[in-house]
């Protein structure tokens, strides 16, 4: 049933957007992994990202103040931990495959809460966890040829992301998005910052190519070739994530959230089309599964 003050077609629209852009921006961080880390990247999007949100802040979008700065930073640490998790296996693996392991955060915020929060869930949902879980599997198929242990990143990230999403409902539910998102940014920053201090600012001649996306440091000057895909993902992820935040606004949460997974054709698609990424027959049908498992838990937590 439609809540009062919703506009769930425009929701519809504005995630089905935000999906598109964040589908194809994320593709270009393959291409990045071949020339700085994953911590530069993190690192130089956040430096790029300040401007836009403080624009953001002066023409009204939201404020860059937070009511608890504690809690805000928390919340950025962990969604920020788990995005870390996520780009830096897409220098290894198919981006349907990253998202594939992303995209299990439902399931494991609904493991969180009845282990942890002592929620009760139902026979649906039980179900839905089962077949998210046979449809991982599908996907990462552990054992086989293919296998790889950078296929488990984005699934750690999954648990990290679910933690932050559990916090959010928690502690910011009254905080402005745009404080969120920027706190989101910084935190990215921060780690990849620490991270290259730990590395040596210097870089590392040893990892070459995308091989080195996780253990390079500090490159300077970076090949220029960067700067056209850091551009697309500074103002792809900007747009995107707004259009996400926009879309969760004006929409009731559940409804909105079926449209998210709209992104696991926009990505793996444009990867076919820009690069020639492909995913086996099994691994089609366990991201549907993955899909399927997160639209029933979307529907049966309302």
């Amino acid at each position: 049933m439609r809540q009062p003050g919703t506009r769930p077609m425009a929701a519809a629209l504005y995630m089905l957007a935000g999906m598109v852009v964040i589908g194809f921006v994320d593709n270009f961080v393959s291409q990045l992994a071949r020339h700085i880390s994953v911590w530069q990247f993190l690192f130089l999007r956040m430096v790029c990202s300040l401007p836009l949100l403080v624009f953001g802040a002066w023409i009204g979008v939201g404020e860059l103040r937070a009511k608890s700065w504690p809690k805000v930073a928390a919340r950025g640490f962990l969604l920020a931990g788990g995005m870390v998790f996520y780009f830096g296996a897409l220098a290894f693996v198919t981006l349907g495959e990253a998202l594939a392991g992303l995209f299990t955060a439902p399931i494991f915020v609904l493991l969180i809460t009845v282990a942890f929060l002592r929620q009760s869930i139902g026979m649906w949902r039980v179900l839905a966890v089962g077949i998210g879980f046979a449809g991982v599997l599908m996907v990462l198929q552990p054992g086989g040829a293919g296998f790889s242990q950078a296929m488990l990143l984005p699934v750690c990230g999954a648990v990290l992301y679910a933690l932050g999403n559990i916090v959010t409902r928690l502690w910011c539910a009254e905080e402005s998005t745009l404080v969120m998102l920027a706190m989101t940014f910084v935190m990215q920053g921060m780690i990849g910052l620490l991270a290259m201090a730990g590395l040596g600012f210097a870089g590392t001649e040893a990892a070459a190519g995308a091989e080195g996306f996780l253990t390079r440091g500090w490159v300077w000057p970076p090949d220029g070739e960067i700067w056209p895909y850091m551009a697309a993902q500074v103002l792809g992820s900007f747009v995107g994530v707004f259009c996400l935040i926009r879309a969760y606004q004006i929409g009731e949460a559940s409804y909105v959230t079926v449209f998210e997974y709209s992104i696991m054709v926009f990505g793996p698609g444009f990867a076919f089309l820009l690069f020639g990424q492909t995913l086996g027959a099994l691994q089609l049908f366990g991201i549907g599964l993955v899909v399927l498992a997160g639209v029933i838990i979307a529907l049966r937590s309302r």
